[in-house]
């Protein structure tokens, strides 16, 4: 097993004296090589079908909570609590604060999404490849999402400032009828990708099907469902409409608190900021985006096609809405340590990624921190039965732990719940969500490249030892 470094030298386990590759193929293991698992326990279909049924239930319960209690996560609950008839009170809660259809909003959110598929299509976009699919393709994919995004604001800030053609909290205005149409279609594409992975698939071979209507439904069946060449559904709904609409959903609150108070906190301003800075490093590195475990390990299913429809636009921006009906003035000594913790986080975050990226751009031939990058050769199988070779980084940040970035993805989640102040707990749900799934998404990485690398992963595993936090996990 070799630690190779740049120099020309040795590795015996991780002490560096001369230059090899190891050579050994690693055989693919099938059903842990990549993507979700093939066979699933009753377990495991349980905790799915407890998914799909309390996730959009989550998600109503925030917005009645937000919509009738001012973000105060418990007052729902007591409300029905404190009532002798409980059901009564919970049918009533239910009539009173549930969102309504609207046939103006629905039109609204599906306007949004035809406008993003089409600049998504149209505008002019680079070129991008993903990894390797466990079947062996390299797909290519359009890559204009910072483009889209500039174009969408500016048509958003311009209709509404200089245009009159709406107000600017137009999607505050109609967020609940927003909701429902986002649901609807949030759930259409659920069922339509699951049928289409059955009956025309984009890519057979990189199919995976476990058995359970349930597990499949939430966890999807293709790998990379297409329309054309280029429509990605994974991608474009990853990052469109959601990601592309959570800073236009953040100016839309802004602008309602405005209208609201008079004036805009610095609380609001400075999560703008945080949240602004997060989805253009996103669209500035999408490329990047393609290499990540949401593009190169899961399927499309309810997982993203209702969570990227739903669950993202609506629970990635909770702090915006409590900030509307509670606003907060920081003190000058809070705005800075939020914006410090949020900006570090950043820092983090962005550097650790940048490590990764140059190592892979020179296959290893570059410096980290000043030295030479030590890096594992690896080979591994795809089910084509063709061997190809790839890198693992273990000098730098990535010598830390094996996911150094999530500390700063920690950080700067920490930060955006902070600027709501400490009165209520709903506004911290970002953090301790993003929590769970890094933690979880920790443990299926390190499935998925056990089952890819094999010995060069155990290998990999005695070098970096720590998951996420040094000496601590």
């Amino acid at each position: 097993m070799a630690v190779q470094a740049r120099k020309t030298t040795t590795v015996t386990s991780t002490t560096t004296t001369t230059s090899t590759t190891v050579e050994k193929k690693i055989d693919a293991q099938v059903g842990k090589t990549w993507g979700r698992d093939r066979d699933v326990s009753f377990g495991t279909i349980l905790i799915s079908l407890g998914i799909l049924v309390l996730s959009p239930i989550w998600v109503m319960y925030t917005y009645i909570s937000c919509n009738g209690f001012d973000c105060a996560m418990s007052g729902p609950a007591l409300e029905v609590y404190n009532n002798p008839d409980h059901l009564e009170a919970l049918k009533a809660l239910l009539i009173r604060e549930l969102p309504r259809f609207s046939p103006y909003a629905t039109r609204l959110w599906f306007t949004w999404l035809l406008f993003q598929a089409a600049l998504y299509a149209f505008l002019p976009a680079a070129i991008g490849y993903g990894q390797r699919t466990p079947a062996g393709h390299i797909l290519p994919y359009k890559v204009n999402g910072l483009l889209a995004w500039f174009i969408s604001h500016a048509i958003y800030a311009v209709g509404g400032l200089y245009m009159g053609w709406w107000d600017l909290n137009i999607i505050q205005a109609n967020w609940g009828g927003l909701l429902i149409a986002a649901n609807m279609y949030g759930y259409f594409l659920t069922f339509f990708c699951y049928f289409k992975a059955r009956f025309f698939p984009s890519h057979a071979a990189d199919r995976k099907f476990s058995g359970s209507f349930i597990y499949d439904l939430l966890m999807g069946i293709e790998f990379n469902p297409r329309i054309g060449k280029y429509f990605d559904f994974k991608l474009f709904h990853n990052g469109r409409p959601g990601i592309v609409a959570w800073t236009m959903i953040n100016l839309s609150f802004a602008a309602a608190q405005y209208q609201k108070i008079g004036y805009v906190t610095n609380s609001m301003i400075l999560l703008n900021l945080l949240h602004a800075t997060y989805v253009l490093d996103f669209f500035y590195n999408e490329d990047w985006y393609l290499r990540t475990i949401d593009i190169a390990h899961d399927h499309f299913g309810f997982y993203l096609a209702w969570g990227d429809s739903v669950w993202l636009p609506w629970l990635y921006t909770l702090q915006s809405h409590y900030l509307l009906r509670n606003p907060v003035d920081l003190t000058p000594l809070q705005f800075g340590l939020i914006f410090s913790v949020g900006y570090l986080g950043y820092f983090i975050f962005r550097s650790v990624n940048h490590q990764k990226d140059i190592v892979r751009s020179t296959n290893g031939e570059c410096m980290i921190w000043g030295k030479p990058a030590k890096v594992i050769r690896t080979q591994f199988v795809t089910s084509d039965g063709k061997t190809h070779k790839s890198l693992l980084l273990c000098s730098g940040y990535w010598g830390l732990s094996r996911h150094f970035n999530y500390v700063g993805d920690l950080l700067i989640s920490l930060a955006m719940c902070m600027t709501c102040g400490t009165k209520h707990l709903l506004p911290y749900f970002y953090i301790i969500y993003m929590t769970i799934l890094l933690l979880h998404r920790i443990q299926r990485d390190h499935t998925r490249c056990k089952g890819k690398y094999g010995k060069y992963w155990e290998e990999y595993m005695r070098v970096v030892p720590y998951k996420l936090i040094p000496y601590v996990y």
